[in-house]
């Protein structure tokens, strides 16, 4: 691995493993729940960067979607060869070859972009002219080679054997969305491939369908952004930390026919999530209300990690941004969402859920 990546270290004169009273933090144990989003990704590199601090936090399970997919291969990877630095860097270093790979690509932000600082790519004559030939032609069509850059940064980014080795310490889950069924399709650790990260987040209108084994699919993020099911009955840690990238509410109602689109994708992206969260209420409300009833039923602490303010400001041509500026602060927007989190709920972990299910998902 690169020992001079670029990894942010922002600690506000205090070490990872201990608390703002100085006291060493006790030992937790997490599940990561890692959305999808395009280059809104790195926001959840900055997530678990600030998280990999934490000396005395461990984590069990990770369910993922799109480059929450990417994020959760390149960190299990990292986390095998070289532990948490080693994570961290491979994290760095992935997010790097992602920008590298697009800096020689026609989408760019325009010098108005740069001069609003909106991440976007609106005003990019390539990104208008490739925005049009989506809606006109289909992937088989303007992409008949069926090229995707991302597979090389890719392979470049992890070794499949150590993920699918016994020594991986994660437990993890990718999700994609079978073309034919319309079901969800759970790549574990056995079964996981670059194909099947690749058809993770596939975006029907910009890839064609990554067949696997006779079977097409695409995004996952459209039967589960990411699913939850696989950390409720394939893990003993009963914690789930969602990190959000697709938000939930807007305020303001979409008029162009890009932030309609948008709108579309992120309501359909985030029911499948919402109606997991239904069911996981459901069941704790059960366990709280007869406590003393053997009913064979998992209570999850569910916590969430999220910017709402911040991803509410950008478009959906962001998404396809990967200019380094823009990702690295994106990353730095994680980082300083995961240490609020930290401070705040670190202690809750295990105990109780700081997410109001009701409030947020109902």
């Amino acid at each position: 691995m690169n020992r001079h990546a670029d990894i942010s270290r922002r600690r506000h004169g205090k070490t990872a493993s201990t608390t703002s009273s100085g006291m060493a933090r006790q030992k937790k144990t997490l599940n990561l729940a890692l959305q999808g989003g395009g280059a809104h990704g790195a926001f959840t590199w900055g997530v678990l960067d600030r998280l990999l601090d934490e000396e005395h936090l461990s984590f069990e399970g990770v369910v993922a979607t799109s480059a929450g997919a990417m994020n959760a291969a390149v960190m299990a990877y990292g986390l095998t060869e070289g532990g948490r630095r080693g994570a961290q860097e491979a994290l760095a270093n992935f997010w790097r070859r992602v920008s590298s790979a697009a800096a020689f690509g026609p989408l760019q932000p325009s010098l108005f972009d740069r001069l609003m600082g909106t991440k976007s790519l609106e005003n990019s004559p390539a990104f208008v002219l490739f925005d049009l030939m989506t809606r006109l032609m289909s992937p088989y069509q303007f992409n008949p080679a069926n090229i995707n850059p991302l597979k090389s940064v890719l392979k470049q980014s992890f070794d499949l054997d150590v993920v699918k080795s016994e020594r991986c310490p994660l437990k993890l889950s990718i999700c994609a969305t079978n073309v034919r069924t319309g079901k969800v399709k759970v790549f574990a650790n056995d079964d996981l491939s670059v194909d099947a990260i690749l058809a993770s987040a596939c975006l029907p209108l910009l890839f064609q369908a990554v067949e696997i084994d006779g079977e097409a699919y695409w995004d996952g993020g459209y039967m589960g952004n990411p699913a939850i099911f696989p950390l409720i009955y394939g893990c003993e840690t009963p914690d789930v930390l969602v990190v959000h990238i697709n938000p939930i509410e807007r305020e303001d109602i979409p008029m162009t026919a890009m932030d309609i689109l948008n709108r579309i994708n992120e309501i359909s992206f985030n029911s499948s999530l919402m109606r997991e969260m239904r069911a996981i209420a459901f069941v704790n409300s059960l366990i709280e209300t007869h406590p003393t009833m053997e009913l064979g039923l998992k209570q999850v602490f569910l916590h969430g990690i999220s910017d709402e303010e911040t991803m509410m400001k950008l478009g959906v041509a962001s998404k396809l941004n990967a200019d380094w500026t823009a990702l690295t602060q994106l990353r730095d927007r994680g980082r300083q969402k995961a240490d609020e989190w930290l401070r705040t709920s670190y202690d809750r972990i295990g105990v109780a859920s700081t997410v109001d299910i009701a409030a947020r998902y109902l």
